[in-house]
């Protein structure tokens, strides 16, 4: 994939489809250490130990639709190739927890990319999920949780126009900022 966010995209995607009502993802970015670490965990169904020794084969997949899984092989190998590791753990009934870490400025670490497109698509498609997006750069944090935010709209959709466009444009400063 051409932007890591695509990839946190996919890996989020695996969680609705687990069944998770509460997806954090945390990015965080150690410039003085030079490391990029990418986290996406859930509550959804989890994975028993042979499913998990499974997941990064591309050639098993829990889908019926196709007989491949690229998403978490690919993400791992991303990491892996910019002089990074990749984790992941899991427990049926408790969730999933992947965390990748990268070179920051390994040459071939592809970019971080859209995160406001990215969490625009995911809270737009998934109301009835919360979406916790941490990103910390050094010793600045951007935070958005979809909790508070549907506190705060009471009985406005959050996946209103509006409202997203208010979301995109939140992460866009937000980032900025870092």
């Amino acid at each position: 994939m051409r932007e890591l966010s695509m990839h946190i995209l996919d890996i989020a995607q695996n969680s609705i489809s687990a069944g998770a009502s509460v997806i954090k993802i945390v990015i965080d970015e150690n410039l003085d250490k030079d490391i990029l670490t990418i986290i996406v965990e859930d509550n959804g169904k989890g994975m028993d130990k042979e499913e998990l020794l499974r997941v990064t084969n591309p050639f098993f997949t829990s889908r019926t639709t196709r007989r491949v899984g690229l998403g978490i092989p690919m993400f791992k190998a991303s990491a892996e190739a910019c002089d990074g590791t990749f984790y992941i753990d899991s427990a049926k009934g408790k969730g999933t927890y992947v965390k990748a870490t990268f070179k920051h400025s390994h040459i071939d670490r592809v970019p971080l990319g859209n995160m406001a497109d990215t969490m625009v698509v995911l809270i737009s498609s998934n109301t009835n999920i919360d979406f916790v997006y941490k990103h910390k750069k050094n010793d600045k944090i951007y935070m958005l949780d979809t909790k508070e935010i549907k506190e705060v709209l009471g009985e406005v959709p959050i996946n209103s126009i509006e409202v997203l466009e208010w979301v995109k444009n939140n992460v866009i400063e937000g980032l900025k900022e870092l």
